[in-house]
């Protein structure tokens, strides 16, 4: 299969100078194994998904460690969370061995406790996911938009796309939950994705999702806690200059991959998308997943937030770069109204830039940068 260059390539190279192990976390899928085994040709891979493997590790694991100590790829540590004290060990005999280990994991909960265990200080962190926009071919760019950014369903022009994405849920839930958490029902929980992907977007009410599901609030909040880790779903906060406000707000709702929102919807064509109840919010929590991802693969120090004004006005994402902002709106529409940027004005600040991405043509309105979401997508 073709490989497609990834922008996250430099933040490996990055990171590898710097740390005796570098640790890429992301869901299954993104393309994590394929990148390195790519980037990294002189480093030999080893992979836990491997029954045989692990049970080589299990019964001797000082004699592997010996073995695979030297430029090596250990992909989905999560299947044996005993090999980061044995790295811990060999890493502090040589600290300054650097990039020697690297190491792969779909579960960023598993993987991050163990991290905080065994190599915190020793480890640089980058989450994969799927392919972000200027990695997707062009003549694809508008489907990835309902169906999504998998490197697998995008190198095959999204064939059988559904199938795809339906044995993909079912291998979630019936493998990487077992791992994860002890989730009492699978079905309500599988109705729980379904209800967030038909609310994306939004703001998230838990106790609403707890009345719908009949269970109680802690759970519905563990639950989003592993669908945070999977992978599966990210949260804006909102902003406030008292950061203390930020944290009893509720935070807005996306997924990391938006076929798996029109997975669990129904949407299958351009023209159910396009003219469906959810296009606005889906093509919102597109152009910001895209924004997310850019943020993650560049190692960005940058935050995502999103405002919602004292008179219910909301900013769809605010990036903050600690020296300044930028303010963004997000329109599904072709046609510019000066009334889509009024709290835009209202709410920026001197140092602010500000942008509405839309799907129309580029214009200049005051200080308001007017532009097709492709763009800025595309902005370095």
């Amino acid at each position: 299969m073709k490989y497609i260059k990834r922008v996250a390539e430099k933040s490996i190279l990055r990171l590898l100078k710097a740390f005796p192990v570098v640790g890429i976390t992301g869901p299954r899928q993104s393309g994590k194994s394929t990148l390195l085994q790519h980037l990294l040709k002189d480093y030999e891979y080893v992979s836990f998904d491997d029954i045989r493997k692990i049970h080589l590790f299990e019964e001797d694991p000082i004699g592997f460690i010996n073995r695979y100590n030297e430029k090596i790829i250990f992909d989905e540590v999560q299947n044996v969370p005993e090999i980061f004290n044995i790295i811990k060990m060999v890493v502090d005999k040589d600290r300054l061995n650097y990039g020697n280990f690297v190491l792969t994991g779909s579960s960023n909960f598993t993987f991050l406790k163990s991290v905080s265990e065994s190599l915190a200080g020793r480890i640089g962190l980058l989450s994969l996911l799927p392919f972000q926009y200027q990695e997707i071919p062009q003549t694809q760019r508008n489907e990835s938009i309902f169906k999504g950014a998998y490197p697998e369903l995008v190198l095959r022009n999204y064939y059988e796309s559904n199938l795809w994405y339906s044995s993909y849920v079912d291998t979630y839930i019936n493998k990487d939950l077992r791992i994860l958490a002890n989730i009492g029902d699978i079905r309500d929980f599988r109705r729980f994705i379904q209800l967030l992907a038909s609310q994306i977007s939004q703001t998230l009410d838990m106790s609403h999702y707890a009345k719908d599901l009949g269970i109680s609030v802690p759970t519905i909040k563990r639950w989003i806690s592993i669908l945070e880790a999977s992978y599966i779903l990210f949260l804006v906060p909102p902003y406030h200059s008292n950061h203390g406000k930020r944290i009893i707000k509720s935070p807005k709702v996306y997924f990391v991959d938006t076929g798996l929102i029109s997975y669990f919807t129904g949407i299958q064509t351009f023209e159910q998308y396009s003219l469906g109840p959810l296009a606005g919010a889906l093509f919102e929590n597109y152009v910001i997943s895209e924004i997310y991802k850019k943020e993650l693969h560049t190692l960005s120090d940058a935050k995502l937030y999103y405002m919602r004004t004292y008179d219910k006005n909301e900013i769809d994402l605010i990036i903050d770069k600690k020296t300044h902002r930028d303010l963004i709106e997000i329109k599904k529409t072709s046609t510019f109204k000066s009334s889509m940027v009024q709290t835009l004005k209202n709410e920026s600040s001197k140092n602010d830039a500000c942008y509405l991405l839309y799907q129309g043509e580029k214009e200049r309105y005051d200080n308001i940068s007017i532009l097709p979401f492709n763009d800025f997508l595309k902005k370095e």
